[in-house]
């Protein structure tokens, strides 16, 4: 709650109540929910669980009432497994959605008070400025040089000013985009009954596309669908030929089509992200749609600003410099009556309410300065937002004397181009611009006017101002900077600074914090002066750029991307809009962005951390590595699943039905909880944050990836093939037969559970890293093989017989050979590193 500097009341806490009971909320129906329903409704309609459902009647009408039984509770367990992840997943997404409400200020009760946007009612008093978004419609009460974009509705993106008025121009919309000034509004409709409601184009109603990843893993499961289908029919048609019993030949075709569906790897790149999303919330970086995390860990460069990103955004007033001043005064020179005139312009020269910290400062300095405060006398009239290449802007107030103030405040060279000056007077203010850039300073130049009469110049710039001095802030960098930058560089990330800032400060910032500077600074001028050729050249050999303007952050940002680099951009403010949408990864500042910067960037750092983003990147590299781990293992677990299967049946062995349905499901329930529970809580690997960003192009369904897993697979099936000829040819029968190669396939299974927790470190290493989930999930899988085997109950349903030491330590052996085998490959890979 803030004092209200507004001439209005707001409603009372009965009239909201009121409001509330009478027209409802301000509340949007968004995404469909439906929770559990949801989910139900995707279980059941899951592939596999329609071959489960088909494998479970068919035992039923075949009279195997265990078996059908059997197949009931997998499909209860199976079931009880999706929902499950799927509950973490909407919950870790819910949690998300909570933090990305926004917020409104609304005047209640004579205070401005910051309330969810849902919660504004019908005649609420809805305070806006630059930068956010307007919660509702509404008409303006009160406008400071107020405009907005209203593209949302119109499809036109250009600024529509809007003044007091009872009719259109006083008329704003939900949605909206407030682009300059300052507005008080009363809202005129809630929720559904606005204008975007009533159109249904709700933001958060708009389905986000998929991920070229997210594609490629569908594109894939679909094809093996259609191959599981296939396989189904040419199996059914060749069992039924030679056994015109079309229901057991139904029962191996189904058999087969489960084996070759691979489900697990939607489920677990659903959970991987969603997880992963709810992690990064956890530790301070909001990702606002969770299949940003998929390109974190390929971010290649990172580009950010200077104020409030690599400094604390704490701006300090620390020195002043007047007009005829040879040397700058302290703040102990600062009583004599024309430092605080130059003190009182730039405070007039900022907004009544200040939300920027130098503004903040002002006003602070002008309060410690004056006995007499005159503000509560007077109020703004006309207003000149922030504009022009470099920036400034002018405040016009009046009171009921009619005396006049017109003040303005800008970067050095916009206020000295339409000064009083000189040529040689603006040089030697030019030097006393970079003297102080040199401490690290940031400048304003401060000058005012007058004007008779009420015809305002068309722009700023025509007014001719008597230049005052200039006012000097201290924005110290944050401690963490430097280690920031460090990090980046150990992880192969490039960093690029884009400030709006002059050279000579920026540069004193940089070596402050031990930034390596490449080149001269690149100010945006030049930027949009080069042709696309030169400024190639220019983001690949420069990493400083300094007064940038909207146009010239979004071409270097676009020349980045046009050179492969995977860009990622940090802004606050309205203008920084364009850049965060172009670039990979949008990255917001939580507490000082602006809500149009936060609407178009992917992820928002809740504390304007910096560092927040290593650990994000960090994360990013974990969770992409640990879903190309499980998406690897389902890949190599399936194929010899398939061929174990499908061999026997089709070249006509002596056993042909070496697995039923019963059997292919026990396997998928040991593949499950590892693939998407498991492997997601696996730490990151050693040294993932000293190695360069993956190519993003590059994933782990391509062939170079898919190399390994066919081969890990095709040597399990070797193996497990092996022991099914051992059996055959030493005449153990269909039992034992069927054991030794159950055992082997489980004992791979836990091999290469292992063995693909690092690609690179070795099993003894990876033994050592903290995962108890997978522990517990690999225990389990060694007791229920052992109770299969040795427990009359299990062993006999399963159709499996108890070998002898010699025969299990067989299949084990022969199953820890299939897989262990990757150990030497990653040997020889880190020895030739």
């Amino acid at each position: 709650m803030t004092e209200n500097p507004f001439p209005f009341t707001g409603l009372s806490s009965a009239e909201v109540e009121a409001a509330r009971a009478a027209h409802g909320t301000n509340a949007l129906d968004g995404k469909e929910g439906g929770g559990f329903w949801k989910a139900l409704r995707t279980a059941v309609t899951e592939p596999m669980f329609l071959l489960l459902l088909a494998a479970a009647t068919i035992y039923f009408v075949l009279g195997e009432l265990s078996e059908a039984f059997f197949m009931v509770g997998a499909i209860v367990l199976i079931s009880a497994i999706s929902f499950y992840q799927d509950h973490r997943s909407r919950r870790a997404l819910e949690a998300l959605e909570q933090f990305t409400h926004p917020q409104a200020r609304v005047i209640r009760g004579n205070a401005v008070i910051d309330i969810p946007s849902d919660d504004i009612v019908l005649g609420d008093l809805v305070v806006v400025q630059e930068g956010e978004l307007l919660p509702a419609d509404g008409q303006v009460i009160h406008a400071n040089d107020f405009s907005v974009n209203e593209s949302i509705l119109t499809g036109e993106a250009f600024s529509v000013p809007k003044e007091v008025s009872d009719d259109k121009p006083g008329r704003v919309y939900r949605g909206t985009q407030a682009v300059g000034g300052l507005a008080v509004v009363r809202v005129a409709a809630v929720g559904k009954a606005t204008e975007i409601g009533r159109i249904g184009t709700s933001l958060a109603a708009i389905e986000e596309g998929r991920s070229p990843l997210e594609r490629q893993i569908q594109r894939f499961v679909r094809n093996m669908a259609i191959v599981g289908a296939l396989f189904f029919l040419i199996v059914w048609g060749l069992n039924f030929m030679h056994s015109r019993d079309w229901l057991d030949s139904l029962l191996k075709g189904l058999t087969l089509a489960m084996s070759i569906l691979p489900e697990e790897i939607p489920v677990a790149f659903t959970t991987f992200m969603a997880l992963g999303a709810w992690r990064m919330m956890r530790a301070g970086v909001l990702v606002k749609h969770a299949k940003t995390v998929e390109t974190l860990g390929a971010a290649t460069v990172i580009c950010t600003d200077k104020t409030g990103t690599i400094t604390e955004n704490r701006m300090e007033l620390v020195a002043l410099q007047l007009r005829h001043d040879a040397t700058p005064r302290t703040p102990e020179q600062w009583s004599s009556p024309e430092v605080q005139h130059l003190i009182a312009t730039a405070m007039w020269a900022s907004e009544p309410v200040p939300f920027d910290p130098m503004e903040t400062a002002l006003h602070a300095a002008y309060a410690h300065s004056t006995d007499t405060d005159r503000r509560p006398a007077f109020r703004m009239v006309h207003e000149y937002p922030l504009s022009g290449k470099p920036p400034m802007m002018t405040h016009v107030f009046a009171n009921n004397a009619g005396e006049r103030i017109i003040a303005a405040k800008g970067a050095p060279e916009a206020i000295l181009a339409c000064s009083d000056l000189d040529e040689a007077e603006r040089q030697g203010v030019i030097r006393n611009t970079d003297a102080l850039a040199t401490q690290g300073y940031r400048i304003l130049a401060v000058g005012e006017t007058t004007l008779q009469g009420n015809d305002w110049p068309k722009e700023q710039q025509h007014f001719t101002f008597t230049y005052l001095g200039l006012v000097a802030f201290h924005d110290p960098p944050k401690k963490n900077i430097e280690q920031v930058f460090r990090s980046f560089t150990e992880a192969g990330i490039r960093t690029v600074i884009i400030t709006g800032d002059n050279p000579v400060t920026a540069k004193a910032i940089a070596r402050q914090v031990h930034f390596p500077i490449a080149g001269e600074p690149v100010q945006g001028d030049a930027i949009q002066a080069m042709d696309d050729s030169a400024l190639a050249t220019t983001v690949r050999t420069s990493n400083l750029f300094t007064r940038m303007f909207p146009e010239a952050k979004l071409r270097v940002v676009k020349a980045l991307k046009a050179q492969g680099e995977v860009v990622a951009m940090t802004g606050d403010g309205v203008n920084d809009g364009p850049a965060l949408k172009a670039a990979h990864i949008g990255i917001a500042m939580g507490q000082r962005g602006s809500e149009l910067a936060k609407e178009a960037a992917a992820l928002v750092l809740l504390d304007d951390d910096l560092g927040r983003m290593v650990d994000a990147v960090a994360q990013g590299r974990r969770i992409y590595g640990n879903l190309k781990k499980a998406i690897q293992y389902i890949i190599s677990i399936h194929i010899p699943i398939i061929l174990t299967v499908a061999l026997p049946l089709l070249l006509g062995w002596l056993y042909p039905n070496i697995f039923t349905p019963v059997h292919v499901i026990f396997l998928e329930l040991l593949m499950g909880p590892t693939c998407s529970i498991a492997y997601e809580s696996e730490p990151p690997e050693p040294g993932s944050m000293r190695r360069r960003p993956r190519r993003r192009e590059l994933t782990f369904l391509s062939w170079t990836e898919l190399r390994t897993s066919l081969a890990q697979g095709l040597l399990i099936t070797a193996g497990t093939l092996f022991c099914y000829q051992y059996a055959v040819q030493n005449n153990l029968g269909e039992h034992l037969t069927r054991t030794l190669v159950f055992t082997a396939l489980v004992v791979a299974n836990i091999a290469l559970t292992l063995v693909n927790r690092s690609f690179e470190h070795s099993l003894l290493d990876t033994l050592r890293y903290p995962n108890a989930l997978l522990r517990g999930i690999l225990a389990g899988t060694v007791v229920m093989l052992l109770a299969l085997l040795y427990v009359p109950l299990f062993r006999d349903f399963f159709q499996l017989a108890s070998p002898d030491i010699g025969l299990l330590a067989l299949a084990s052996g022969v199953g820890l050979a299939s897989v262990l085998w990757y150990e030497g490959v990653k040997l020889v890979r880190r020895s030739s590193t």
